[in-house]
């Protein structure tokens, strides 16, 4: 678990010898670490079970800080021994390190636990991005049952997410770490402010922490499912995009606003995608229908070996046709964003969330340069729209030159590309920003073809980032998924070689901007 702005592991905590004796336990190797604590494989003394023990250090804490530990604890093993189901995680006794050596653990707190392989977030990590990680739909069916159990138990989980999902080798799935988990009373409880920022709902955000502290709902489990399926049948990808679980919670606060759509994976399996905005509905009351039960039911249904016709709502039937135009149209036309002829279907693109951005002087246009006057304060006002620090003004001037030479009239009738920033008609209206604030978005008008590109730069940005891929080569990757798509980049692991001369003219451009 993590409290609000810290991410997982930010602790640096410390930790016990190989063959340290906490009670009847002896520890063993490290197996996972987190910004509370550190998870390590031990063996009973007496017959050498093997088990997991969590140690959670308390020196370094403030007396508040202590007390608020000691309470998640004391959640964790009331809801263990209360709780009894093949999908939850046991925990089996409670035992204090006595480690007078080791000031910053003498002390600590130990959880002795029921031992699995890995956790659902070491695979993810591993994972191939934009396909469903092995036995995925097992996974989440034992996830749903778990969490099924705990609401019909009156429970709710309260910090769902993947690195609390353990994984046996014959790969089943349990819920773990109850620190938050807490009992309803009537339709709602009481939890500490603490949570994930990038898997609790909307509505947290806006909620206030009073004397009993944050209301939670089985709803914010739901919508947390919805997310750990979304990266579960992805190989780890997020449902909303920013480079940091801030980024994406902002994301997801901005769709709940209703200020940008919901845009899940295009490779996603109609059925799932259909279950998956159920989860994700932005707030607590279109979620509420969407029990726990009603969803472990689908998936069991879903999980079934024969084939199933059924009818597709008409919601859905639009959304499906929307996704197969991005990808046919091809993001900018013939191919991905770009119309190299390339066939490959892009990604379906979450909305940008866009803020303040102070303006870098590395990045911005030199006054000697070859881009327009009249263009540059659209092109700056543009990219200054996204908050990664990648996407700078001299970026988009790069691309643009190379794209149409910065001519407004520039067209490829061949590949039904058009404008300044050759945009596809179709696919620009998906993704249209006004820039020149006449109301009307026109791939024809300069202003808005440069304030649309840079939403969907900004979006590659964080799809690459979210896929790990190097942090040097952005600027590159940004360019060829403009010419292809996301997904033709990451599969490909980097710049397909048949957009490589187009790659190499923007950085070419990009080094004299910014020379």
């Amino acid at each position: 678990m993590t409290t609000p702005g810290a991410e997982e592991g930010a602790l640096d905590t410390p930790r016990l010898p190989a063959g340290f004796r906490i009670d009847g336990w002896e520890l063993d190797a490290v197996i996972g670490s987190g910004g509370w604590g550190t998870v390590y494989e031990a063996r009973a003394v007496t017959d050498g079970t093997i088990a997991a023990v969590k140690v959670l250090p308390t020196g370094g804490l403030a007396p508040g800080q202590r007390a608020a530990l000691g309470e998640l604890v004391a959640r964790e093993v009331r809801f263990s021994a209360e709780a009894d189901h093949p999908h939850l995680v046991r925990t089996h006794a409670v035992c204090t390190v006595d480690a007078p050596d080791l000031p910053a653990l003498d002390g600590a707190i130990a959880l002795v636990m029921d031992r699995a392989e890995a956790s659902l977030r070491q695979v993810l990590d591993a994972a191939a991005t934009g396909r469903p990680i092995p036995d995925a739909v097992r996974v989440l069916r034992g996830v749903a049952a778990g969490l099924s159990h705990m609401h019909g138990a009156g429970w709710v989980h309260g910090d769902l997410k993947p690195a609390n999902v353990l994984l046996g080798a014959d790969g089943a799935a349990w819920l773990a770490d109850f620190g938050l988990a807490t009992e309803l009373d009537g339709t709602h409880a009481y939890v500490p402010p603490l949570g994930t920022l990038d898997h609790v709902p909307p509505e947290w955000w806006s909620q206030r922490t009073g004397a009993n502290g944050t209301v939670v709902r089985p709803t914010a489990d739901v919508w947390a499912f919805g997310v750990l399926a979304h990266q579960v049948l992805t190989g780890g990808l997020h449902p909303f995009p920013g480079a940091t679980a801030r980024g994406r919670s902002l994301a997801a606060q901005a769709y709940a606003r209703g200020t940008a759509p919901l845009r899940l994976d295009d490779g996603l399996d109609e059925n799932w995608r259909q279950l998956i905005s159920d989860c994700l509905a932005p707030d607590h009351a279109g979620r509420v229908r969407h029990t726990a039960e009603s969803i472990s039911d689908r998936i069991e249904r879903l999980s079934q070996p024969r084939v199933r016709r059924r009818l597709v709502p008409v919601a859905v039937a639009l959304a499906v046709m929307s996704a197969a135009a991005l990808a046919g149209g091809a993001m900018l036309g013939g191919g991905g964003a770009g119309g190299d002829g390339d066939d490959d279907k892009g990604r379906s693109a979450p909305a940008v969330v866009t803020g303040a951005h102070s303006p870098v002087a590395a990045g911005e246009i030199p006054e000697d340069s070859d881009v327009p006057a009249a263009l540059r304060p659209v092109i700056v006002k543009a990219a200054h729209r996204c908050t990664d620090a990648e996407v700078t003004p001299a970026l988009l001037a790069a691309m643009l030159k190379a794209e149409s030479g910065f001519d407004v009239n520039a067209a490829r009738p061949e590949s039904e590309e058009y404008g300044i920033a050759m945009w596809t008609p179709s696919v620009f209206r998906a993704w249209a920003v006004d820039g020149d604030g006449d109301g009307d978005k026109d791939y024809r008008s300069a202003p808005d073809a440069i304030s649309t590109m840079s939403v969907y730069v900004c979006w590659l940005d964080q799809q690459f980032k979210q896929a790990r891929m190097p942090a040097k080569d952005l600027p590159a990757l940004i360019a060829a998924g403009y010419r292809t798509s996301d997904r033709t980049v990451i599969e490909e692991g980097g710049v397909p070689e048949r957009v490589r001369p187009h790659v190499d003219k923007v950085l070419r451009f990009l080094a004299a901007y910014q020379r």
